[in-house]
């Protein structure tokens, strides 16, 4: 009668490190599957905020108005837009699920974030009758998009020539909106978001005569 024969030290080895690479390699597709899987939803939530906020900046400056919110006292004029490298102030209606609708004073800012980028803000305050109400208690600034390392604000309209005019990073002419606004946004990994231009629908066309003074 033949006895069964066992493994031997040397199979058991050899079936040991077979199964140890496949588990290896198992979890390692795995892990890369996981990976992948990660970057896909983190670029995907990426793509989302940057069209929310996209979406939602192109709204409130494609709803501008000619409305004036203070007095230049510098030259005597009603401001209607005021633009600098770092804050950007308009009127524009505000839906009714922002507040109590009606045209509000929308602030732009770019603020330091206290962890070496920078944040957009916005600001609201109600207009009525060319004045801003403040209301009581005050609102605070919303936090549009922070985790940024850079922002800009550009404005441009004809040149003397009639043709569309360099972009400038101050608007000065208080009391005529600009033909085009921009905003350049840049994550803080140095990736930049595709630029947001915006035609404001009841800005004037400007001739010759009477283009605002602006400095570069």
């Amino acid at each position: 009668m033949r006895r069964s024969r066992g493994f031997t030290l040397i199979e058991v080895l050899l079936a040991t490190v077979l199964l140890v690479a496949g588990l290896a390699l198992a979890f390692s597709t795995l892990g890369a599957a996981t990976r992948t899987a990660t970057r896909g939803e983190a670029m995907a939530e990426r793509s989302e905020r940057m069209r929310t906020i996209e979406n939602f900046l192109r709204t409130r400056l494609n709803a501008m108005r000619p409305v004036g919110f203070a007095l230049d006292q510098s030259r005597g004029v009603t401001m209607r837009f005021a633009g600098e490298p770092e804050r950007m102030r308009f009127v524009a209606d505000l839906p009714d699920y922002l507040g109590r609708g009606g045209p509000y004073l929308h602030e732009l800012v770019i603020e330091d974030d206290r962890s070496g980028g920078v944040r957009l803000t916005l600001g609201l305050a109600m207009v009525l009758a060319g004045e801003v109400v403040e209301e009581q208690p005050p609102r605070p600034p919303e936090v549009l998009a922070d985790g940024l390392r850079e922002v800009r604000f550009r404005y441009r309209t004809l040149d003397e020539d009639g043709r569309m005019g360099d972009w400038q990073d101050r608007w000065e002419a208080h009391e005529q909106l600009p033909l085009q606004v921009q905003i350049l946004l840049v994550d803080r990994d140095g990736r930049v978001w595709p630029p947001l231009v915006v035609a404001p629908p009841l800005a004037p066309t400007f001739t010759a005569f009477n283009l605002p003074v602006q400095t570069q």
